[in-house]
């Protein structure tokens, strides 16, 4: 039998199943690493922390144990390769994850399966479907397929914050000619709305005047990329009825709180619901909404201009509508903003940490200077600003088309091509599109508590991305 037969009979999904029970194990113990930023453990071999250094090295000496080409490069990235020619081709992933939050059903790094999903941070943003990349190359090595590019899975370790890994690993690594990153939506994102993250400072102010109660701090949110689920603040003044208030206030709005008394000090507590930034509406802002309440009540002048900016510009407002920057193409959809971020200290002032997703066709230049001319005359400004851009790919490119092809020949369903809020490692490359893990009508919920991923997704997703490579290395 001629080889282009042998490859005709190949079973993607059957290959994966005969590995299942080892892809599912490693899986787990790679979702039991505690991936998260580390600040405090940081260090010349580990930047982002001992933990991402942990996941990195394991993903690495598996790399080595299966006979690849493994580098790290300087612990801020890593990569895995395989094949031989010139061109190279790429599969970005990345191996941090974001905080898990409270709530958890089960603990967030146990990868406790449970009605056959795997839970766990991380599980579909994004270590499950790195391992699901992983498996999809060792399938390739192990039937000793032909093939005349070279693939290289490059492992990220600072996605979910600043993305020093990809600047870091660019600076001294080849740039491959396109490829894909496995950390969306199925079939394909081919447009990724530009990312405009930006932190408003309130000035500090004397306060004057007499008034029935001072703000002295608020906190809410751990990134910009994540609806906040907690708010508490703590204020100084009259306690007669603000608790009947802030109870009324709960109930009405189905929230779950609490508030304490300590004689003229009040500490104020608000749940929320997380979600990813990229659609604040899957979520409920604690932060916002605690805002919303402390607004029924009378503050110090520097308390009440900064709860005021926040009751007026971002409260129950995810599309940017009240700062006049909302906006929409018919490639990428709706800008989308969300207050990740919110800080208030008596001494210091106020803070609001927004992450702004806006559409591909869009200039950010008005968005910033909008910005800039609402809340100026509350005493606040621009403290600091980052801006990635925009990715688009067209729709006959070859690379849309291949994925295009094999998903729909393992699928039997149309690939159809979307855009998303999120920004996925694939906007690294030139050409660069995001696919998979998440299946059409599964729910969305990375960066939500009791994040998960089926088990048969994770496998048709490995299926998928074996031929996948494979078509893209062969030719």
């Amino acid at each position: 039998m001629y080889r282009s037969e042998i490859l005709n009979t190949i079973n993607w999904l059957e290959e994966v199943v005969k590995r299942k029970e080892d892809l599912v194990k490693d899986t787990q113990a790679f979702l039991q690493i505690d991936s998260v930023l580390d600040e405090d453990t940081k260090g010349e071999s580990a930047p982002f922390g001992k933990g991402i250094d942990q996941a990195l090295q394991f993903l690495l000496t598996k790399g080595t144990t299966e006979g690849f080409t493994v580098k790290n490069v300087d612990g801020y990235a890593g990569h895995i390769e395989f094949g031989n020619g010139e061109e190279l081709v790429g599969v970005l992933c990345h191996i941090d994850v974001v905080p898990p939050g409270d709530g958890w059903t089960s603990p967030p790094f146990s990868a406790e399966i449970r009605d056959g999903k795997i839970f766990a941070r991380g599980a579909l943003d994004d270590k499950g479907p790195t391992m699901a990349a992983f498996y999809a190359l060792k399938i390739i090595k192990e039937l000793d397929l032909e093939v005349n590019k070279r693939l290289r899975i490059i492992i990220g370790t600072d996605e979910e914050s600043n993305w020093e890994c990809v600047e870091h690993y660019f600076k001294h690594e080849e740039m491959p000619s396109l490829g894909f990153a496995p950390d969306a939506d199925f079939p394909i994102i081919y447009a990724e709305k530009g990312i405009l993250d930006c932190k408003i400072n309130q000035e500090v102010s004397s306060n004057s005047g007499d008034s029935r109660h001072t703000l002295v701090s608020l906190s809410s949110g751990r990134r910009l990329n994540m609806v906040p689920d907690l708010a508490v603040a703590k204020v100084v003044g009259e306690t007669a009825s603000v608790k009947e208030k802030f109870e009324k206030f709960l109930s009405e709005n189905n929230l779950d709180g609490s508030l304490e008394v300590n004689e003229t000090e009040i500490d104020l507590k608000l749940i929320g619901v997380s979600a990813h930034g990229m659609e604040p509406k899957n979520g409920v802002n604690a932060g916002t909404k605690l805002i919303q309440f402390l607004t029924t009540l009378e503050f110090d002048q520097q308390g009440s201009l900064f709860l005021k900016v926040g009751d007026t510009y971002f409260a129950d407002d995810s599309r940017g509508h009240s700062l006049e920057i909302s906006s929409s193409d018919e490639v990428s959809g709706e800008l989308t903003m969300n207050v990740g971020t919110i800080s208030y200290d008596r001494e210091l002032g106020g803070s609001f940490g927004l992450n702004i997703r806006y559409p591909v066709t869009l200039n950010s230049d008005h968005t910033v200077s909008m910005i800039t001319e609402k809340i100026k005359p509350y005493g606040f400004k621009i403290a600091s600003l980052s801006d990635s851009k925009p990715h688009h790919v067209e729709k006959e490119h070859e690379l849309v088309k291949t994925l295009q092809r094999v998903y729909t020949e393992q699928t039997g369903e149309e690939a159809t091509l979307l855009s998303i809020g999120g920004g996925t490692y694939a906007r690294s490359l030139e050409v660069g599109v995001a696919f998979g893990p998440l299946f059409p009508g599964r729910p969305d919920i990375a960066h939500q508590k009791d994040e998960y991923i089926e088990v048969d997704d994770l496998v048709r997703a490995t299926a998928l991305y074996a031929q996948a490579i494979y078509e893209l290395i062969k030719k």
